[in-house]
């Protein structure tokens, strides 16, 4: 099958693309399929999850289709969780997928296996989370997807660890960043964007966030994903995860990190220093954007030249936000598929 290309999709990939409930138009953008009525409640949840040994975790992860099918590892970003894919894994375990949703470090019933480790945010830790969790669970390479956080460790990976990915989807795209970079201001209307960030560096922020973490976490939701009518059964399924003992800790240093203030771990220095060369990703991409996403994202313009592999970019249209997998499952389960096939 031909690969989703902006110019030529062809016959055989409108075809599975409908049958995905997608409608791709002749350009390569997806119309996103909303909610059918065949479409499982917001109660839908994940009926096998486990639990395995992962460097400094116990990680908690959702598992879907063939253990022999070839795998697909899916991240999910702040302040959600594994549910995002609730609707996504189905899809790609019928086309023969092992599908493997882990929660990131500070969620669900992930835990630090020591409480002398530090409940460290930065974004290099969390990449090798990702990279453990493949090793113990004897899995060489996956295709990955990510939005968010879970994004930013996907491209990490990639692009650090190449060997490990065999294809990518990455909404909002090139997400690596560094310290030092993240020290330029930006335009009064972008720093606006990132209100959360700066109240986070305070003390005020912190405790605020985790006396009002699930109200919190709903307001990020609604401010990314304007046009996402969710229902509080749907937000309240994914705020349970939010309860983790050290889902504060991990938040508030990942973005006081970012900041520079507050500092992360030796053993990442070697990474962080790669990072910060912005190094390309090699890999097959597929880079998602929603049409309405209200959360801060580069501009496909700005990063597309980071990917020197096979690419394509896809818009996704229909008043789609900041949590694609979620708003339109179908898309992104195809937009899988696709890279899986570059």
């Amino acid at each position: 099958m031909k690969p989703l290309r902006a110019i030529d999709p062809g016959r055989r990939l409108l075809l599975e693309t409908a049958a995905l409930g997608v409608a791709a138009s002749p350009f390569g953008f997806m119309q996103a399929a909303r909610a059918q009525p065949d479409t499982p409640t917001s109660m839908r949840t994940f009926a096998n999850m486990q639990q395995v040994r992962a460097g400094v975790l116990d990680i908690a992860y959702a598992e879907d289709g063939p253990k022999t099918g070839p795998p697909v590892v899916l991240l999910h970003g702040w302040p959600y969780d594994i549910h995002s894919y609730v609707d996504v894994a189905p899809q790609l375990a019928a086309r023969g997928y092992r599908v493997l949703v882990p929660h990131l470090r500070g969620y669900g019933s992930t835990r630090f296996l020591s409480p002398d480790t530090l409940r460290n945010g930065q974004p290099a830790a969390l990449a090798e989370d990702v990279v453990a969790f493949m090793d113990a669970l004897g899995i060489k390479q996956a295709v990955f997807g990510g939005f968010d956080w879970g994004a930013r460790s996907a491209d990490i990976v990639a692009a650090l660890w190449p060997e490990r990915v065999k294809a990518l989807v990455a909404v909002s795209g090139y997400l690596i960043g560094s310290q030092q970079a993240a020290q330029a201001p930006l335009p009064p209307e972008a720093e606006l964007q990132w209100w959360y960030q700066y109240y986070f560096a305070t003390d005020r922020g912190r405790a605020g966030y985790e006396k009002y973490r699930h109200d919190f976490a709903k307001l990020i939701w609604k401010l990314a994903s304007p046009k996402w009518a969710f229902d509080d059964a749907t937000f309240d399924r994914s705020a349970q995860s939010l309860d983790n003992p050290d889902h504060v800790d991990i938040v508030i240093h990942n973005y006081r990190w970012r900041l520079g203030l507050a500092k992360g771990e030796a053993k990442y220095d070697a990474i962080e220093a790669k990072l910060a060369a912005f190094p390309p990703i090699t890999v097959p991409t597929i880079t998602l954007e929603g049409d309405a996403n209200g959360a801060p994202h580069p501009t496909p313009e700005s990063y597309a030249k980071r990917f020197t592999g096979k690419y394509a970019h896809r818009l996704l249209t229909g008043g789609i936000g900041h949590n694609p997998p979620q708003e339109a499952p179908a898309a992104f389960a195809q937009a899988i598929v696709e890279a899986d096939r570059l």
